[in-house]
């Protein structure tokens, strides 16, 4: 037995949960370890009863603290009970750097109605725990910080409620949230300090997302489970082998069923294509909204949609945020991708746009990289500005960059800029209150969307 799965034993799974949800699967050294007629994960199904000790409805009354909830053996080390199957998925979404531990509990003499591609149907009494930790010291690896645990319960009308939990800065205990609160988390270094806010959501948020057309449940799904972990029983396995094989599903499934269910790309993986990652991630981060009677929006993000059928690619949006030829995703041209756009800011208008205060780098860093290898003209970036808008209490000379061999039209009353405006040559001085826009042509290329700053020079 390898230290780290004795270590499973002495500390408790909640204390070490980390170590294996990480996102590249199960360590090397342990895969090389595990046979090929491996073991089942879990042997047999534990014993729960409906709700644990949640109530029945969102309107009976709701613990007021953790240890109330009956979730958690061990309060302050987070050891969940027994009737706590941990899980985890292939893409999580995205939580501002935040590391996740998922359990779920299946009532004894209930299952899970399994589906190959779509959501999955859970019995009344199903219990699902999300607890969520931030590294506040970026210097000493496994620093974390717990923030709160969310619990998901099917209720007895077929629907779901929502609560979270914050816990105490010393982790004796998580206090049940009557509102939405954010907190500013500081967070160490290797430059300094920075600080990041946190949200934590409230019932009805709660309910904005784990809607009807989405299930009720996020995540929990065949594309999404279809991975290895280490059970706490210190077996690896896979997750739909595992459940399988413990009876978690209303019809048992064929080998050959797990072994060839779907299953979406990590965002890291290099043998899955940037298509394949892409949407993977816009799957577990836009697909319980956009899909079909899930929001306004024409268009569907779900994996298992070709992506001919999606209305994605060069498909129009309702709303162009003012960008001149817009699409959802427009083929090799980051700028008129409102898709992007929206997931790569924290302003009013970004998406998700509940329970994010930061960007995900990576994630768009990979959506930049998919939209870009799309077949199109090549697209010129908007102009730069030096300096940026604001305000001066002097006449400011203000310069325009673009790339080599492009040329840049500009006005200064807030009209867009067309081909026949005049051309920048040299730094242009500003007075007084100005609207700046400019625009890149070049031969061949399509012209940038324009770029516009405000200054206010009170001289």
């Amino acid at each position: 037995m390898t230290p780290a799965i004795r270590g499973l034993n002495y500390w408790g799974w909640g204390a070490v949960l980390g170590a294996w949800f990480a996102p590249g699967g199960l360590p090397s050294a342990l895969l090389a370890e595990v046979p090929t007629n491996r073991p089942y994960g879990l042997e047999s199904r534990p014993l729960a009863k409906a709700y644990l000790g949640m109530p029945a409805h969102a309107e009976d009354r709701i613990p007021a603290r953790i240890s109330e909830t009956g979730l958690f053996k061990d309060v302050r080390r987070m050891l969940p009970v027994d009737e706590l199957i941990p899980y985890d998925l292939v893409v999580p979404f995205w939580s501002d750097h935040a590391a996740k531990f998922r359990w779920i509990s299946v009532p004894t003499g209930e299952a899970i109605q399994y589906s190959r591609t779509g959501e999955w149907i859970f019995p009344v009494g199903t219990v699902f725990v999300k607890s969520f930790e931030l590294t506040t010291d970026e210097t000493r690896p496994g620093t974390a910080r717990r923030l709160e645990t969310r619990v998901l319960v099917r209720d007895e009308s077929g629907g779901v409620y929502g609560v979270t939990y914050k816990w105490r800065p010393d982790n004796s205990d998580a206090d049940l949230m009557d509102s939405n609160l954010t907190e500013t988390v500081t967070i160490k270094t290797a430059a300094g300090e920075r600080s990041q806010p946190w949200y934590y959501p409230n019932r009805e948020d709660c309910r904005t997302c784990h809607t009807s057309h989405a299930g009720f449940v996020l995540g929990v799904k065949t594309r999404q489970l279809n991975r290895d972990l280490v059970f706490p029983s210190g077996v690896a396995d896979n997750q739909l082998r595992a459940w399988n094989h413990a009876g978690m599903f209303t019809a048992k499934l064929a080998e050959s069923d797990v072994a060839n269910a779907p299953k979406l790309a990590r965002l890291d993986d290099p043998a899955h294509s940037l298509e394949e990652r892409a949407r993977s991630y816009l799957d577990a981060n836009c697909a319980h909204c956009h899909r079909p009677g899930g929001t306004v929006a024409d268009f569907d993000l779900r994996f298992d949609t070709p992506l001919a059928r999606q209305k994605v690619v060069g498909a129009p949006v309702l709303i162009d945020q003012g960008i001149d030829h817009a699409r959802v995703i427009a083929p090799n041209d980051i700028w008129r991708s409102i898709l992007f756009m929206r997931t790569n800011t924290v302003e009013a208008f970004k998406m998700p746009p509940l329970a994010r205060n930061t960007v995900d780098e990576s994630g768009m860093a990979l959506l930049r990289a998919w939209i870009e290898s799309l077949p199109g003209q090549p697209v010129l970036p908007p102009p730069e500005f030096s300096p940026r808008g604001g305000s001066f209490e002097r006449a400011v000379n203000v310069s325009l960059k673009t790339e080599a061999g492009a040329t840049i039209r500009y006005t200064l009353d807030g009209s867009n800029p067309t081909a026949s405006d005049p051309v920048y040559e040299k730094p242009i001085p500003l007075t007084g209150p100005t609207i700046f826009r400019a625009r890149s042509y070049r031969a061949g290329s399509v012209e940038s969307i324009p770029a516009q700053e405000i200054f206010i020079v009170s001289e």
